[in-house]
Formats: structure tokens, sequence, C-alpha cells
């Protein structure tokens, strides 16, 4: 375990030694990979988006047993008891809440209160001004090379436009895998990057080998971004799934559609009425059509499959481009010394350039 070669922004604010976030990825990171993230010196985020909010709290314990690095979770603020879930943080004293949507001002002062540090993720310049009037703390961007939800701007042009626009500390998401990339996110001016795709293939990772033998298989093209798997792109590794997801019509895709939303409905343990009213605050705001938030309350069922169950022959693997670089199962320290060590590495050569 190195001891820390770069301090940024980032490192200053959350008090990690290391600007290396593992991203909060659905079905992945979990306790065990939060735990092995912060113990070697990065940021960890748990994904609770997939959690009920008593498995949330179950996990929160778990890491804080396990290290005490500071760590952080990703909340939905559109879900139905996203505030029930702040109190969470707020109880157990965790250091950073991030979030794939913009929360509401109320959401960001009283996280603020208590000293947690807010990280929205934008996908836009105006989303991180927006957040940043509100009082959010830094922001993580993410380019449209990253995996899951993602936009069609490219690290390389979004992350100076999102740096131009607000004066507090940005993480560039979004093709980061090592310390090259690392090195150019900060002489952008970037203040640590974020990877998901390349925390998920680590040995430190509960993702099932078999699907993990799947990613790294796959070719710099062996992704896609789609649109028929919950109405909004989504980027994934092309599996005969995805094919034919995104071959077949809407009404061919309905009857598993609604299959995959019963059963999330049982996993969560939530009512109809919950379904209806956490569909409604997704649509707020939204263009997405009520057929595509059909579509998005089935995903993590799809997501589970394959993350978890390990068959990406009946669920999707969402992957980002950088999956067609990777080639090993380092673990999480590992792999956080070498992205570190590459890009200290890195800088001292180019600023040989100067002299």
């Amino acid at each position: 375990m190195i001891d820390q070669l770069l301090k940024t922004p980032l490192t200053e604010l959350v008090g990690v030694r290391h600007p290396v976030v593992q991203t909060g990825m659905g079905w992945v990171s979990g306790p065990r990979l939060v735990t092995a993230t912060a113990n070697a010196g990065g940021l960890g985020i748990l994904a609770s988006a997939t959690m009920t909010y008593d498995e949330l709290e179950r996990a929160i314990v778990k890491v804080k047993e396990r290290t005490d690095q500071p760590f952080g979770v990703n909340l939905r603020a559109d879900a139905g008891d996203a505030p029930e879930r702040v109190e969470l943080l707020i109880k157990y004293g965790v250091k950073l809440a991030s979030f794939a949507l913009a929360p509401k001002p109320e959401l960001i002062g009283r996280l603020k209160e208590h000293g947690i540090v807010v990280m929205p993720s934008v996908g836009a310049a105006r989303h991180a001004e927006k957040v940043a009037a509100w009082g959010a703390d830094a922001v993580m961007m993410q380019g449209g090379e990253g995996g899951g939800h993602t936009g069609s701007v490219p690290t390389t042009l979004l992350l100076p436009s999102v740096l131009d626009a607000v004066d507090i500390p940005v993480v560039a998401a979004g093709g980061f895998f090592d310390g090259r990339g690392l090195a150019a996110a900060l002489s952008y001016g970037a203040a640590g990057v974020g990877m998901g795709t390349r925390f998920l293939l680590t040995s430190d990772s509960a993702v099932p080998n078999e699907v993990k033998k799947r990613y790294l298989a796959a070719g710099l093209d062996g992704t896609v971004v789609t649109d028929r798997v919950d109405g909004m792109p989504h980027r994934m590794l092309r599996t005969p799934l995805v094919e034919e997801l995104h071959e077949t019509s809407a009404v061919k895709r309905l009857g598993p559609t609604v299959k995959r939303t019963l059963a999330f409905k049982k996993l969560s343990g939530m009512s109809w009425r919950q379904l209806a009213a956490d569909g409604r605050a997704m649509k707020h705001g939204s263009e997405r059509s009520w057929s595509q938030m059909v579509l998005a309350a089935n995903t993590p069922m799809m997501l589970k499959a394959g993350l978890v169950e390990g068959d990406p022959d009946a669920g999707v693997l969402a992957a980002g481009q950088v999956v067609g670089m990777l080639d090993d199962l380092p673990s999480c320290e590992e792999l956080i010394d070498r992205v570190v060590t590459g890009a200290a590495d890195r800088l001292r050569r180019a600023a040989a350039y100067t002299g």
C-alpha cells in the first residue's frame, strides 16, 4: 500500500489518500468492494438504488465495521424514501453522498448541516451549474464512454466544459482505467477520476467469475448504447439478449418487461402505491414516456440476472467502452497503487517538458 503521492481538492475535501473513486454500481458496489477500495486509500461508494432501506443500513454498518476510512453512498434523488435514506447517512456519519440525478436543495442542505460532502453526477455543464448553485460540494461528470446510463458527449469535451462552468471540485468519469488517464484528468484540472468497469473487474468485486470472463473477452467495439432496455441511453456489453432487445419491437418486449417488474416489486418489498409514486417522481422533470418508465422499473432485475446471478443470457451487463482495454483482475489495492504511481510518473515526465 503506497503513501499519498497526489494531493488534490478531492483528497482534501473527503480525506482519502488517493484521488480515485469507485463509482456506485447497482448490484456491484456492495460492502466488500467499498471496503477494499477504502482500505486501499480510494473513495468507495455504496450503491443503494438496488437495496431496500434495511439492506442499506446493514451495508453501511458492515463497511464501518471493516474500515475506519471515508466512504460514500449513492442515493436515488427521486426515490420516495430519499429523505429517510439521507437520515441513515447522518446517523452513521457517512462521509459523502452521491446522486445519479440532481438532489433537491432541501436534501443538499440537510446533508451539509451534518458535514456530509454532496457530490451529484452530471452529464452537462448546465447540470453542474445548477447543483453548484444549490450548494453541492463537488460533481462527478461522466463522458459518453462510460457504462450504464450515459450521454453522447465524450469525456475529452465534457470535462473541460464542466470545469469552465463551476469552481467546485470536478471528478472525471468515463474511459478511465490507468495512471495515464488519471494524469490526463488532473492536467485538465479535474480533482480525480471515477472508475466503474475497472473496479467491477477486480478480485474484490463480487460479480461471478464467469461473468467477469465475459467482460474480459470484450473488445473496444464490445459495447453498445441502446434505449431498448429502460427507455434511456444505456451502455452495455453486446450479448445475445441485448442484441435481441435492440432489434425487437416494443410490443414483443412488453411481456418480459411486465414479468421483470413483478419480480422487482417482490424483491424490493414495495407496494404498487410506492412503485407508482417512484414512477411519478422519476418522470417529473424527465422526458421519458410512461412506457419508458415501465421499462425503467424492470431494469434492476435485468442487471441482477447478469451481475449477481451470473446469467448474461437472461440479463444485461452495463459496461464502459474501457472494457476493451482490460485483461486482468487486480485487487483494489493493486489497482489503486498502480494507477496512482503511474499518474505520478506521467506527471513528472510531463513537467520535464517545461524545463
